[in-house]
């Protein structure tokens, strides 16, 4: 049996036989949904209970929840995604995904990388004490591995449901669904703040209080991190309506014209998704290398919070990947490291975002081979040009390159800027919301505009 045999034949998700209608499809949608919040409420049986979560703010991004059974999250699946895209970017493996045999071949190594990955940094991540057991026993250590295991293959083929039977992406779906819960809960939630009982967890409750205690001036924070949330997402908003449009004209009706958009965000959330997985992977990477006793991404340190342990990094590159706030500059004084910190931080964003939309313009299918095969498909050509596929993907290759590493490096820049003011679920999360959910709406309007109910119609056609 030859690999080719092995990948054409993993564990997979049976594809729908027939046409789904938008109903069908929201409602496997819903369900992978409320599947996925279970999973995050399972307790990682063997758990130090006194533990306490750490990278709460960066494991949002990889749909993570620390403490249960997918305390890792889509990032071993990130993961996987990412090195296989730089493996293809330098031609160590050569897959054409322009033909249904590379697709197929593609989506074969990715899974079986993905599967690899699974098992692999859940089972480093629990042996090297970065989650810590209630007992350290051999027995105890690997029912927390295959609990850990367990979870991270249910994310997999959940995300494959979702993108056979649902709408969009599984994996934008969790990333979207684990921001949002975070942002409500740090805006809204009511409960008293365990650091302190006096004011509430949630912002807009928080400032109501601070005002009734007679303290405006303090709530000076919390409004500027609200402020800041709402700019990023009016700004998000604004982005993905920017777009260039190439004039074409239609073969066979005289007169006859559209334009094609090539958004300035071109190649969407995914950038973004892998450069937050890498940062994040990073983090979790140093944590157990460290608890290896091989801190060569950084140390750590215990230090209570909130009655619980947490461990957070002193120094090293995981340090440096955790940028601080205008409040903690303000409030602290500016400092070298904080210098250091921001400069890490927006390399790592605004370069890498950048990258991984130039890298993603093949493996995506947004060549201008590929825009140039749809727009000869349709019988479309440049006005006062022959019907010459070259030509097209000529003017085309103009504009995909430069959009796609523009779009992908003002993301970048966006979400450093609101993760220094504080926004809520940092600036990247809030990016990522907006995106996915444009994403949504883009793929309910282009398949499914004709199923909708009427009312929901005139909502999307406006």
């Amino acid at each position: 049996m030859g690999y080719k045999d092995i990948l054409y034949n993993l564990p997979e998700v049976t594809s729908p036989k027939r046409k789904l209608d938008f109903m069908e499809k929201l409602k496997w949608t819903g369900v992978i949904l409320v599947l996925y919040y279970l999973l995050s409420l399972i307790p990682l049986y063997g758990l130090d209970p006194t533990y306490q979560a750490k990278f709460e703010s960066i494991s949002v991004l990889l749909a993570a929840q620390f403490g249960s059974i997918i305390s890792l999250g889509i990032g071993p699946i990130v993961t996987a995604s990412i090195i296989l895209q730089l493996l293809m970017g330098a031609d160590i493996i050569k897959i054409d995904t322009n033909t249904t045999e590379g697709k197929k071949l593609y989506q074969g190594v990715q899974k079986m990388m993905s599967i690899v990955f699974i098992v692999f940094e859940n089972a480093i991540y629990a042996v090297s004490g970065a989650l810590p057991p209630a007992t350290f026993t051999g027995v105890n250590m690997l029912i927390m591995v295959l609990q850990l295991v367990i979870g991270g293959l249910l994310l997999l083929f959940l995300d494959e449901v979702v993108s056979k039977w649902g709408i969009g992406s599984g994996i934008s779906l969790f990333i979207a669904a684990g921001v949002s819960r975070q942002i409500f809960v740090s805006a809204l939630n009511p409960l008293p703040s365990p650091v302190n009982p006096s004011l509430p967890i949630g912002l807009v409750p928080q400032v109501f209080a601070l005002v009734l205690q007679g303290l405006p001036q303090n709530a000076m924070w919390p409004i500027i991190t609200l402020a800041a949330t709402v700019i990023v997402f009016v700004i998000a908003v604004y982005m993905q309506a920017i777009r260039v449009e190439i004039p074409l004209t239609f073969g066979r009706v005289r007169g006859y014209s559209m334009r094609w958009p090539l958004s300035f965000v071109y190649t969407s959330n995914i950038p973004v998704i892998l450069v937050a997985a890498m940062i994040a992977s990073m983090q979790f990477w140093g944590l157990s290398l460290y608890h290896m006793g091989i801190p060569v991404l950084g140390t750590f340190e215990k230090t209570n919070v909130g009655g619980g342990v947490q461990e957070v990094p002193t120094s090293g590159l995981v340090k440096y990947l955790n940028p601080p706030t205008i409040r903690q500059i303000v409030l602290t004084g500016w400092t070298q490291d904080y210098a250091l910190s921001i400069l890490v931080y927006a390399t790592f964003m605004i370069i890498g975002s950048g990258l991984f939309s130039y890298l993603w313009i093949n493996v995506g299918g947004q060549d201008a081979g590929s825009v140039a095969d749809q727009i000869m498909s349709s019988n479309l050509f440049i006005p006062g040009f022959r019907r010459d596929k070259r030509i097209i993907e000529r003017m085309l290759n103009r504009y995909i390159v430069p959009l796609s590493i523009m779009g992908g490096v003002s993301v970048g820049a966006i979400a450093v800027i609101a993760d220094l003011f504080g926004a809520l679920s940092r600036g990247t999360g809030i990016l990522l919301t907006v995106m996915i959910l444009y994403q949504f709406y883009q793929i309910i309007e282009r398949d499914h505009g004709k199923d909708l109910p009427p009312l929901v119609r005139r909502i999307f056609k406006k």
